[in-house]
């Protein structure tokens, strides 16, 4: 999918967030773009411990349409990530296709072997810090096509098997991959202000000495 188009979803999906009162200096906040080296931008991140309480999946409503032209989150980052395109029927029904699934390093075909994962997710942002947010913003969080590390086609098997770990916890199979993977995840929490858990925190520094101290750059959601 274009830039553009993923851009012009972004703006439907937060176009009705109501946004707390927030002090002055941090009202111009979002949509800012911060960048800095890998190992900088993980220590930028503030560490506290983790609180799961209350959590739903259903406090996140994902694979909403937010540009409304007929298809879900799920099929447009289906659209935008496949390596041979789907054919597009009624209602946006995919069929055929190709994708590359980074995680464990394999090629799919056809989108029912496909599952799209939160790069963070949905009860790792809960527990990180979008429990305090409003269900519009959660909403937004879930359908994120502003960013293209937020959302990823991988195969059911390894989405299956990060569920909702973080880094401490599971990393991709294909060491290929795990670079970008750090990275990405410190991107995502970095562009929607959520906090890393002490263990978490570790897991990304080890891993980041391992890797290339490229600049992490992030456009903030809020």
């Amino acid at each position: 999918m274009p830039a553009i188009t993923r851009a012009a979803v972004l703006l439907a999906a937060v176009a009705s967030l109501t946004i707390p009162t927030a002090a002055p200096a941090q009202a111009a906040e979002p949509g800012k773009t911060v960048e800095r080296p890998l190992r900088s931008a993980l220590k930028a991140l503030h560490v506290k411990e983790e609180d799961r309480t209350g959590y739903q999946r259903t406090s996140f409503k994902h694979w909403v349409d937010a540009d409304k032209d007929g298809c879900s989150t799920r099929n447009e980052v289906l659209l935008d990530e496949a390596v041979t395109a789907p054919e597009r029927g009624a209602k946006c029904k995919l069929s055929g296709g190709r994708w590359y699934s980074a995680y464990d390093d394999q090629y799919v075909e056809g989108p029912s072997k496909i599952d799209i994962d939160h790069r963070v997710p949905l009860a790792e942002a809960w527990d990180s810090g979008a429990k305090g947010w409003t269900a519009a913003e959660r909403q937004a969080y879930a359908n994120d096509l502003g960013d293209e590390r937020a959302l990823i086609a991988v195969t059911a098997k390894s989405n299956r098997s990060k569920a909702d770990k973080d880094p401490a916890t599971w990393m991709p199979p294909a060491d290929g991959n795990r670079c970008e993977y750090v990275s990405q995840w410190i991107a995502i929490k970095t562009r929607w202000k959520l906090a890393i858990d002490p263990s978490e925190e570790a897991a990304l520094a080890e891993n980041a000495t391992r890797c290339p101290n490229v600049p992490v750059k992030a456009q903030l959601a809020r």
